[in-house]
């Protein structure tokens, strides 16, 4: 499982956080202790650090740099500072990449992915991997598998299976589903996702899974 330590104060913001990465099989170290955060990497080494700008006593540059010191991991930093001189900061001072708040946490996710993999080489790692039950979604050529049976996906279809998952037990709607695929659903006819959907579900049927996307009427989808 992949490690992420979350350094960030705002403790609403990173209780979300570390909820919605729970849902996709990440392990969460939340920082408190603002004041020894060189240490806290040594002792827990994650392999991803969530690192917030303005922190108590010292500021993210800070502890980037002491993070540099004694660590390589992968560095992304979340902040509300959208100057473009703190960017390059961000990216001087060792940072892996850097989103500005607010953010959707999935595209969080797939920052997140996306610098593990770089990291890691070819290396197959849990973070190319999200599971439901049994079913795996694979986030590196985009299959599905359950039961030993694996079924191809098209980008779309992977979109709203990797949206579903990632809520699941959670009515989406409709518009929530086309947003993430299309940015704004005023430009896509409403049935482009209805054949998008249902072949989605037939693939999953081919594998063994038949019963597993709910349309709710009038509400959306259920992912169960």
């Amino acid at each position: 499982m992949v490690k992420v330590m979350i350094i960030e104060d705002d403790y609403k913001l990173r209780t979300m956080i570390a909820d919605h990465l729970g849902k996709w099989n990440f392990q969460s170290v939340i920082v408190n202790d603002f004041e020894k955060i060189d240490e806290k990497v040594l002792e827990h080494v994650p392999h991803l650090i969530l690192l917030d700008i303005n922190l108590p006593t010292y500021d993210g540059f800070y502890w980037c740099g002491k993070i540099r010191q004694v660590s390589n991991v992968p560095i992304i930093f979340i902040s509300s500072r959208t100057e473009n001189m703190d960017i390059v900061m961000a990216m001087n001072m060792g940072g892996d990449d850097f989103i500005q708040k607010p953010f959707s946490l999935d595209v969080l996710v797939a920052k997140m992915n996306a610098i593990y993999r770089r990291t890691n080489g070819n290396q197959q790692g849990h973070a190319d991997i999200i599971t439901a039950g049994e079913l795996a979604l694979n986030l590196a050529n985009g299959s599905a598998s359950y039961g030993g049976d694996e079924v191809e996906l098209t980008k779309n279809e992977f979109h709203i299976l990797y949206l579903l998952m990632g809520k699941s037990g959670q009515i989406v709607s409709r518009d929530e589903i086309m947003r993430a695929l299309w940015e704004d659903e005023q430009f896509i006819d409403d049935n482009t996702l209805t054949v998008n959907m249902n072949r989605l579900r037939k693939k999953l049927e081919t594998i063994g899974l038949s019963q597993v996307i709910v349309t709710k009427k009038r509400q959306g989808y259920l992912f169960q």
